[in-house]
């Protein structure tokens, strides 16, 4: 499954992140950055080390599991 994971700097300097399952492919960057900037304007999240004040980075990730059988 892939997600697109966002992530912010928070007041504190630590970094925050947020994943969104399912992402639309290709990803658009400029609807990205555009989306990030608005939960930056909207204070749209918070986290214990206070508001997000700073965009960081975003990227796909894609986790594959595949089970061993056990005998």
């Amino acid at each position: 499954m892939k997600k697109l994971e966002l992530k912010f700097t928070n007041q504190d300097g630590k970094t925050v992140n947020y994943s969104i399952d399912q992402p639309v492919e290709p990803v658009d960057t400029a609807t990205v950055n555009a989306a990030m900037d608005e939960i930056l304007q909207q204070n749209a999240f918070t986290s214990s080390g206070g508001d997000l004040v700073a965009k960081k980075s975003a990227r796909i990730v894609e986790r594959i599991v595949e089970e061993v059988e056990m005998q």
